[in-house]
């Protein structure tokens, strides 16, 4: 059986890391006022000019049934089964669109990650090795719904201006953070919801520093097969920060990834995130 793996774009992998782990996608559409477009085409920085012009955030729109529907009927054609792993479904609508697209369907499986970014892309590239072990596509959905709760998802952002505008942030927190000049840790919980964790104040590199030394010893049973390093047009010395702390802790892949327009347009510019399975015992 030839099982095809799948995402939507907010998975944040670039060309090279799709093709490397046999991934397709499908993307959000991102409207800046009245002008559409695709998220993997609309840029960050298009993102970020369009906010800093207007005062508003662009709109992002969830694929719809319709458009899942279409999508997975065009790669039924080469593939027998698909996995494909979803937005969570306490953040967007598109999981429960694509459940939908998938009931009057043959040997389609959706998967909800509970996870965003490169938390969906830890999934997949699990989905990719139960692949190519030889399993059949209801046991990879079963195994992929069973690790789920393990991949650590956080980030600390630079700004809470964008999670107010979407409305994810009070005034009233905002302007404390602001005034403080507080920068905060947002995790994705294992029931896929976005939290507030811990409170971060200083320069953007020692942020980053203290951020992925607190996450690494919190979650402190991580897979060292793989992390993901990503972020939001962040500074090369925020990332080169994360990269001397998570090297030290052994991982064996590391891969750095910029965050697509959908994420940019919630988090916003400079934040950044370390994503690994922290089941390492398993």
């Amino acid at each position: 059986m030839k099982i095809g793996i799948t995402a939507e774009s907010t998975i944040d992998l670039p060309q090279e890391l799709l093709e490397k782990f046999g991934i397709e996608t499908t993307p959000f559409t991102i409207m800046l006022g009245e002008k559409p477009g695709f998220d993997g085409v609309v840029t960050p920085k298009e993102i970020f000019d369009y906010v800093d012009e207007t005062g508003t955030l662009p709109r992002t729109s969830a694929i719809n049934e319709f458009q899942y529907h279409e999508f997975f009927k065009g790669l039924k054609k080469k593939y027998d089964a698909i996995i494909h792993v979803s937005l969570s479904s306490q953040i967007s609508s598109a999981c429960q669109n694509a459940k939908h697209a998938a009931e009057i369907m043959k040997d389609i499986y959706v998967v909800d990650s509970k996870s965003l970014s490169t938390g969906i892309a830890l999934l997949c590239i699990y989905a990719r090795q139960l692949v190519d072990q030889g399993l059949e596509a209801k046991e990879i959905f079963k195994k992929l719904e069973q690790r789920r709760s393990a991949v650590q998802a956080s980030f600390v952002v630079n700004t809470l201006n964008y999670l107010h505008k979407g409305g994810r942030c009070s005034s009233l927190a905002r302007f404390g953070a602001n005034l403080l000049r507080i920068k905060p840790q947002i995790i994705v919980t294992p029931e896929g919801k976005m939290v507030s964790g811990a409170k971060y104040r200083g320069k953007n590199r020692e942020v980053v520093e203290d951020y992925c030394k607190d996450t690494l010893a919190k979650y402190n049973n991580p897979d060292h097969s793989i992390i993901f390093i990503t972020h939001s047009m962040a500074s090369p010395d925020m990332v080169e920060a994360a990269r001397r702390i998570v090297e030290r802790h052994g991982f064996n892949n590391i891969y750095e990834t910029v965050a697509g327009a959908t994420i940019s347009s919630h988090c916003g510019p400079k934040t950044l995130g370390i994503l690994y399975f922290n089941d390492g015992d398993k």
